[in-house]
């Protein structure tokens, strides 16, 4: 099964990704998509890390996701993405449309392929106010496109509030 698990910040997304991936009973492999560039993010990691069971692998990947979800997926396998919007974020600080554009491509056309459990967690930007700055706009433009082509892609869509999860397609939780 593929899922997306959407939410703001601190919705309790990644936790529900967590848990959903301990009780798979599948081997747990977690894909980082940050890079921690600062004091504050790289506490935002060992946070994430603490929590996180010890036996879980652990793939850092930051542009080229498509290609480690195909070396990494596997009939006994659950792969947790956290997140896709720090993955965009990347790709859009490439200042390369053309890789922005080949990696979403990659990412979206290997979905189909990608056999075993599949937990994609990402940040709902688009619940407030369009932005000011052009940057940023593209950014909740790029988030909300995408986010739209992986709940057609998905089996099942989640959305986070204050932890809750609402299930918005597929089976219940």
């Amino acid at each position: 099964m593929h899922e997306l698990i959407l939410g703001g910040a601190r919705s309790g997304k990644s936790r529900l990704a967590e848990r959903l991936a301990a009780e798979s009973g599948l081997a747990v492999t977690y894909i980082a998509t940050s890079q921690p560039l600062d004091g504050e993010m790289s506490v935002r990691v060992q946070q994430h890390r603490a929590r996180r069971p010890a036996h879980w692998g652990l793939v850092e990947e930051p542009v080229a996701l498509a290609r480690v979800l195909r070396e990494q997926a596997g009939a006994d396998k659950c792969l947790l993405v956290d997140c896709l919007t720090l993955w965009l974020t990347n790709l859009l600080m490439l200042d390369d449309p053309a890789r922005l554009s080949a990696e979403r491509d990659a990412l979206l056309d290997c979905l189909s392929d990608l056999p075993g459990r599949l937990l994609l967690v990402s940040n709902e930007t688009g619940l407030g106010v369009v932005p000011l700055g052009e940057l940023t706009r593209h950014y909740v433009d790029e988030a909300g496109w995408l986010h739209q082509a992986l709940a057609e892609r998905c089996e099942r869509v989640v959305f986070t509030v204050a932890g809750l999860p609402m299930v918005l397609k597929g089976e219940a939780l």
